[in-house]
């Protein structure tokens, strides 16, 4: 099975590129993720070695930011279990965890950020789920068109 392409969104105020990049090896974990169809992306779809385009959201101007890829497949997010954290959900179990995170691992920023205006200018990114309407997932899936188009806007190689 081929890699699968995928963008994540975080607001820079909470974690940002730069964060991702100073992190001790380029990785974190993607946790707190809090809606069932982002879940589902994690824990049925990210395999290590994925494409993932960062972009930051809640910033002016929102835009992808750089390229990542997934370091480690879903595991149970311990934020679930743990009353002091925002992430806290009282209804997961632990012998049966609601939430899952995965570990991402930073590659390479882009040299010019690819804004949300741009890519809603692209007809080539018409379809993106990025710009349709209602569509707030912090994970969502990326098609290899829209994965080369936006690492072209953004300076990078398309194999990147």
């Amino acid at each position: 099975m081929s890699r699968r392409l995928w963008l994540v969104k975080s607001e820079p105020s909470e974690f940002s590129w730069a964060d991702l990049w100073a992190s001790p090896g380029r990785r974190t974990c993607w946790d707190g993720v809090r809606n069932y169809q982002a879940r589902n992306f994690m824990r049925d779809g990210m395999r290590v070695g994925d494409g993932v385009l960062f972009a930051h959201s809640r910033t002016d101007p929102p835009a992808v930011v750089g390229v990542a890829e997934v370091c480690r497949e879903a595991y149970p997010d311990p934020t679930q279990f743990d009353p002091a954290d925002p992430h806290f959900d009282a209804k997961s179990e632990r012998d049966a965890p609601r939430w899952v995170m995965v570990d991402i691992r930073a590659r390479e920023a882009f040299p010019s950020p690819v804004s949300l205006t741009e890519i809603r200018a692209n007809s080539k990114l018409a379809r993106m789920a990025l710009v349709q309407r209602g569509q707030r997932l912090s994970v969502q899936p990326v098609t290899p068109a829209q994965w080369r188009e936006v690492l072209r806007m953004g300076g990078l190689d398309a194999h990147a």
